[in-house]
């Protein structure tokens, strides 16, 4: 049998640090969230590559 989605969905993380910085490029990370558990913008904190520290990425939409 196929599972069903439910109401997990794909959101999309970006650096809110990296805006600020001025420096090209963004950093993004996609990740999974249940709409019904989390109905606000999720914040977690991830490794920017670019300014090679841990920032905070928020959900965007």
């Amino acid at each position: 049998m196929a599972k069903k989605k439910g109401s997990r969905i794909q959101v999309i993380m970006e650096c809110t640090e990296h805006k600020e910085s001025g420096m090209p490029g963004t950093s993004r990370y996609i990740t999974t969230k249940n709409r019904k558990n989390t109905t606000g913008r999720m914040e977690l904190k991830k490794y920017n590559p670019i300014l090679k520290k841990v920032t905070l990425h928020r959900e965007i939409k």
